[in-house]
């Protein structure tokens, strides 16, 4: 933490996409707002299991609409705009739709900073994932995608959260980023209770949300491939696929719903390997592995360039052929623990307030 709200004296507004129960991009917003104490928060809306208070919803909250993104995000822009007549010194987005987009004050008397998750995927990136990809959205996609473009020139300052995604901010939007990786929790993960560290790392790992893009299915099939027990840990809407897949495996797969992070860190700490075979635009899921010790196999893509050292902290393969994950799943061992443990801690929380607090400071002077 940076000891001092960095905007002290200035009125600031934080506002965020949806908020939900748990997630990465809701961790960066409460730890911008460790940083911003003061600042009013603002969010579309928020779930209804969400404990988070003083969050101030939008209108889109009082409507039907917020229980469909898809639904929403046609109206999204127009809430950001009329979201409040109250005008401010100092506006920071955490966006990963069109947050960036916001307007609480005229652009030559308020500040407008930005931290991006990504360019919405779904409308930009439709190749990464699946919902915005039918050919009958072809046409609103791109419309929206000039709407993103027109209704964010006022933003000052950008921020990614990975080199990856800044390259995307300057492929769609023609603008320049600072690369400000999120915080991940190392310092928690890596203190286990010497039972966990105590643990025969006797099974693979696949960790995180049950959607199509994470690619479970292959995950289930590279465990198999390599003749080793998988544990699933996490929830999501594929989960009656993935049992069924399960069930066809050639090992044993089980299963953890919804995991807290005490038994998360115990998986972490069990496995010979975190499996991630995804093009993720950071992954917190990696680098807390790494904190426990646990390598990480996956694809050479996106935020795995950055948190992953090639042959040092795990290995990285361009192939989704679950055999050629095989070899890599056979030389983790080789792979020295502590090695693992202090490329992590590049990514603590603490890292990321100071740079954090550095880039608001410099960007609102």
């Amino acid at each position: 933490m940076t000891g001092q709200d960095v905007l002290a004296g200035q009125s600031v507004a934080l506002v965020h996409e949806w908020f939900g129960a748990t997630g990465g991009s809701e961790m960066v917003f409460r730890r911008i707002g460790e940083i911003v104490p003061h600042a009013e928060r603002f969010v579309l809306w928020k779930d209804h299991d969400a404990e988070e208070p003083d969050l101030r919803e939008s209108w889109l909250a009082r409507t039907p609409l917020r229980y469909s993104k898809a639904g929403a995000l046609p109206l999204m822009p127009l809430a950001w705009r009329t979201l409040s007549r109250e005008r401010f010194d100092v506006v920071i987005s955490s966006s990963h739709a069109f947050a960036h987009t916001v307007r609480l004050g005229p652009p030559d008397r308020t500040r407008y900073l930005s931290y991006v998750h990504s360019p919405a995927r779904y409308v930009w990136s439709p190749d990464f994932d699946g919902r915005g990809s039918s050919p009958l959205l072809t046409v609103p996609r791109r419309v929206l995608q000039g709407v993103d473009v027109r209704l964010s020139r006022h933003v000052h300052s950008y921020a990614a959260n990975s080199r990856e995604v800044r390259d995307r901010i300057a492929r769609y939007w023609r603008r320049d980023a600072v690369v400000i990786n999120p915080p991940v929790d190392v310092e928690f993960f890596a203190d286990a209770p010497a039972a966990d560290r105590g643990q025969p790392r006797d099974y693979l790992l696949g960790a995180g949300r049950w959607i199509p893009y994470k690619n479970f299915d292959l995950i289930i099939a590279i465990a198999a491939a390599a003749g080793l027990p998988l544990v699933v840990a996490g929830s999501g809407p594929e989960e009656a696929n993935l049992r069924r897949a399960a069930e066809r495996a050639a090992v044993p797969v089980t299963f953890e719903v919804q995991p807290d992070r005490e038994r998360l860190r115990r998986l972490y700490w069990g496995a010979r390997a975190l499996l991630f075979p995804v093009h993720e635009d950071f992954g917190i899921i990696p680098v807390e592995a790494q904190a426990c010790g646990t390598p990480v196999v996956g694809l050479r893509r996106g935020g795995l360039l950055e948190t992953v050292v090639d042959g040092e902290t795990g290995f990285l393969t361009d192939s989704r052929d679950p055999d050629a994950y095989r070899p890599l799943l056979r030389r983790v061992t080789e792979l020295p623990r502590e090695r693992l443990a202090a490329h992590a801690a590049w990514f603590s929380a603490g890292e990321f307030a100071t740079r954090m607090a550095a880039w608001i400071a410099e960007t609102t002077r």
